[in-house]
C-alpha cells in the first residue's frame, strides 16, 4: 500500500498512533532514498515531541531491522546470547563477559560500537591490541561463532543501514534524546546478530546517559518490551556510574586490565564482580543454571580456572591479534591529591571528557584515538587519602597533553573529612 509521507507526519503530530504499515512504509522508502531528509526530519521532530506506544516503538525497530540483512545463526546449535551497555568509563565487561559465557558453551555473537563523547567503545578496546581485525564479514562472523562460540564485529554496512542513515540526522536535528528513538537504534542492531537472548546493562549516574534511576527504568523496560514483542529472552542490571568502573579507563589499558583479572590478580573487583554478574545472568538466561547463583558459580569457576584466558586468546587468534604486542603507553603523570580525607564524589562525564583530551576517546567520529592514552583510578569513593598521595595516574603518548588537564582532572573529584558510603555497584534487576 502506497501512503503519503506527509499524511503520516501529520498524524504523528496531531499525537496519533502510527500503524504497523505506515510505519514499514516510511522507513523502506527513507532507506531506498524515495523519501527525502526533509520529512524523516519533520517525523523524528513529531516523535522526539509526542512519543510513541509500545506497538509503534516495536514496529520502528522491526522495520529498522528488516532494512537490511538479519544474521541467520538458525543452523548453530545452541543459546545464542549477547549483553548490551548503555555505556560509560571504564566499562569493559565485554572482554570478560564474552569468553566466559562462550567457554561455558552458550554462542556469544557480539557487533558492537566504537566509543563517541565521553563513552568508551568495545571495538576500541580491541583494536588497541595490535592486528586485531574487527571488520569482519557477515560469513565470517557466523563461521567464527559456530566453531569458537564467540566473535566481535562492527555494524556492517547490511546491518539496519535505516539506523545508520537515520542516527546521523538525530545529532543534526536535536531528536537524540527521544526514548522510542533511542530503543528502536539499540534493539534493531541487537535483535539483528540473530540472538535468542540479551542481558542489558543500563548504566546509571554521573559517568551515564540516564542520570537518574527513574530514567534508567523506563528505559530498560521499554528495551525489554521490544525484546518480548520480539520473542527474545531479556534481563536487565541497573548499574551505578557516579564513578568510572574499575582501575583504567583508557583502550589498550582497559585491556590490560581484564587480562590481569583473567589472569587471577587482584587489580579491579568492581570489574570482575559486574563481569561475573553480567556472565552469569546470561548463562541462566540461556538455560546453563537452573539459578542466577549456580550460574554465578560456573562463571567464577571458568574465570578462576583460566579458561576464560585461553578462549581470550583464542579470540584475538580469530581477529589476528598479537595479544604479546599490546602496546605500552610512553608518558605518564602523576595527580597528587592536594587534601587529606575521604574521597567522596567524582565526576565521571567530566573525567570522560578528560579522556577525549588526551585522545583516549573522541568528540567525533573522524577523531583518531591514541590506543594507549588512558587515566589510572588509584582511588574511589569512600576510599581514604593523604595529601600528596597519587590519586590519578595520566597516561598516553604525549605529555604536553597530560600535562594540560592536570588540573581539570583534579576538580572532577571531590575529598571531604566525612566518609561517605561505598556506592552500590547493582542497583536493581529487571527479570
Amino acid at each position: 500500500m502506497r501512503f503519503l509521507p506527509a499524511e503520516i507526519i501529520k498524524k504523528k503530530r496531531n499525537y496519533g498512533a502510527l500503524t504497523e504499515e505506515e510505519i514499514q512504509f516510511f522507513i523502506r522508502d527513507y532507506t531506498n532514498g524515495k523519501i527525502p531528509d526533509y520529512q524523516m526530519s519533520a517525523l523524528l521532530m513529531a516523535i522526539y515531541l509526542n512519543s510513541m506506544n509500545e506497538q509503534e516503538t516495536l514496529a520502528l525497530t522491526q522495520a529498522m531491522l528488516r532494512s537490511g540483512e538479519v544474521v541467520d545463526l538458525s543452523k548453530i546449535s545452541g543459546f545464542k546470547v549477547d549483553k548490551h551497555s548503555t555505556g560509560g568509563v571504564g566499562d569493559k565487561t565485554s572482554l570478560l563477559l564474552g569468553p566466559i559465557v562462550a567457554a561455558a558453551g552458550l554462542k556469544v555473537p557480539m557487533i558492537s560500537g566504537r566509543g563517541l563523547g565521553h563513552t568508551g567503545g568495545t571495538l576500541d578496546k580491541l583494536e588497541s591490541i595490535p592486528g586485531f581485525n574487527t571488520q569482519l564479514n557477515l560469513e565470517q562472523f557466523s563461521s567464527a561463532v559456530a566453531k569458537h562460540n564467540i566473535c566481535f564485529i562492527g555494524q556492517t554496512k547490511e546491518i539496519c543501514p535505516a539506523d545508520k542513515k537515520i542516527y546521523a540526522l538525530r545529532d543534526v536535528t536535536a531528536t537524540i534524546e527521544s526514548l522510542p528513538l533511542i530503543c528502536a537504534s539499540i534493539m534493531s542492531k541487537k535483535l539483528a546478530e540473530g540472538i535468542d537472548g540479551l542481558v542489558l546493562d543500563v548504566k546509571v549516574g554521573s559517568g551515564a546517559f540516564m542520570k537518574t534511576l527513574a530514567q534508567a527504568e523506563e528505559l530498560s523496560l521499554s528495551l525489554m518490551s521490544i525484546a518480548r514483542g520480539a520473542d527474545k529472552k531479556i534481563a536487565t542490571l541497573i548499574t551505578n556510574m557516579d564513578q568510572p568502573l574499575g582501575r583504567f579507563a583508557g583502550n589498550s589499558l582497559e585491556v590490560e586490565e581484564c587480562v590481569a583479572i583473567m589472569m587471577g590478580k587482584e587489580i579491579a573487583p568492581d570489574t570482575r564482580e559486574l563481569s561475573l554478574k553480567l556472565s552469569a545472568m546470561m548463562v541462566w538466561l540461556g538455560g546453563g543454571a537452573a539459578s542466577e547463583a549456580e550460574a554465578y558459580k560456573i562463571c567464577e569457576k571458568i574465570l578462576t580456572s583460566g579458561r576464560a584466558f585461553e578462549k581470550f586468546e583464542e579470540l584475538c587468534k580469530i581477529h589476528g591479534g598479537d595479544l604479546k604486542s599490546l602496546p605500552r603507553p610512553k608518558e605518564s603523570l602523576v595527580v597528587l591529591a592536594q587534601s587529606s580525607g575521604f574521597v567522596s564524589e567524582m565526576n565521571t562525564e567530566a573525567i570522560g571528557i578528560v579522556g577525549i583530551k588526551i585522545k583516549a576517546g573522541r568528540a567525533q567520529v573522524s577523531d583518531i584515538i591514541e590506543p594507549t592514552a588512558g587515566i589510572e583510578f588509584h582511588k574511589k569513593i569512600g576510599e581514604p587519602i593523604t595529601a600528596g598521595e597519587p590519586l590519578f595516574t595520566l597516561w598516553g603518548a604525549d605529555k604536553s597533553l597530560l600535562e594540560n588537564v592536570r588540573q581539570e582532572l583534579l576538580e572532577t573529584t571531590s575529598i571531604s573529612l566525612q566518609k561517605p558510603m561505598s556506592p552500590s555497584l547493582i542497583l536493581k534487576t529487571l527479570l
